[in-house]
């Protein structure tokens, strides 16, 4: 059943891909509820009470997918993977939003005595994590595309191996290091807001 759903969606998206607007039609039911289980593996990661509802972050990545008119999806991995990268996009900016109103982008004004009585604690998590990957992709921009893959959408290391044409060896050697490097880096930023 599931390579047979597979297997469909590959096939909806290719024809997607070469202009044939009833296979979106047919593929949106298909693809629903796995866009809603990588946005409550999203969610999960959030802290509790987040303004962001898991079916708004799938709208939203839902609208910017169909938005895209000359992707050539590949397959269901490919698409999954780069879905997941605009969950990350959203959630990331969304964060970088909050952040901003909270240090003065909504021009809330406080006394000093108010101020000092609360911290404004970032999204550290997400926004750490984009800074991270963001400065990992300037390195190895493969290895994001591994993380994005492994860890936001998911996928395994075949099909990760599959979008990337590389070796499922190579994708394992990447997602060890990128890893290693990403914890190293985000240690770091723990560090240096400590101080």
């Amino acid at each position: 059943m599931q390579a047979q759903s597979s297997k469909e969606i590959t096939a909806l998206l290719i024809a997607w891909s070469e202009g044939d607007d009833t296979a979106l039609d047919r593929l949106a039911p298909l693809i629903q509820s796995e866009l809603h289980r990588l946005a409550r593996h999203y969610m999960s990661r959030e802290r509790p009470g987040h303004l962001l509802q898991t079916s708004a972050l799938v709208n939203e990545a839902y609208l910017r997918l169909i938005d895209w008119k000359n992707v050539r999806w590949q397959n269901r991995a490919h698409f999954f993977g780069v879905a997941a990268q605009m969950m990350r996009r959203i959630l990331v900016d969304f964060a970088r939003e909050r952040q901003y109103l909270k240090h003065g982008g909504g021009t809330l004004r406080v006394s000093l005595d108010e101020a000092a009585s609360f911290v404004a604690k970032r999204n550290t998590d997400l926004v750490a994590l984009d800074d991270a990957l963001t400065a990992l992709a300037e390195v190895d921009p493969r290895k994001v595309r591994v993380v994005e893959m492994r860890f936001f959408a998911g996928l395994s290391v075949e099909e990760v191996a599959n979008v990337l044409k590389v070796s499922k060896e190579t994708v394992m050697r990447d997602w060890r290091l990128a890893k290693v490097w990403l914890l190293r880096e985000l240690e770091g930023e723990a560090v240096i807001r400590e101080r």
